[in-house]
């Protein structure tokens, strides 16, 4: 299933959340630590201590709607700070749940691992 956010701003909130909160809980942070107004139509981003669970809370017009995401191998590059709520931007949230970020970064450590062998390569005359 692809979601599109379509002109939703996307907020996502720093630091780890304690994700076994469902609705109720999730948009009292939303309301009182993020301070945003979780009627309106931007998407919620939360992560759990082990940054290896995602859930996102929302509002459809009709009532709210929560989603979750879990990886199996991976981690999802959250901020630990409690600083500001942060606005991501669309592309970034995509990357957030098609796993794209992971790729590239493993991609990443195996070409300087590759690098690393061929520079530290001795040749005998």
């Amino acid at each position: 299933m692809e979601l599109n956010p379509g002109n939703r701003k996307v907020y996502l909130r720093p630091g780890a959340t304690d994700l076994r909160k469902s609705i109720n809980t999730l948009s009292v942070i939303v309301e009182s630590n993020m301070k945003k107004d979780p009627y309106s139509e931007s998407l919620y981003l939360f992560c759990n201590k082990k940054k290896d669970k995602l859930k996102m809370l929302y509002w459809d017009k009709s009532g709210f709607c929560l989603w979750q995401k879990r990886l199996e191998e991976s981690k999802f590059p959250w901020p630990n700070t409690e600083e500001e709520v942060n606005e991501i931007p669309v592309e970034r949230f995509h990357w957030l749940l098609r796993n794209r970020f992971f790729q590239r970064a493993q991609e990443t450590k195996i070409q300087e691992f590759r690098l690393k062998e061929l520079t530290n390569v001795s040749y005998r005359l």
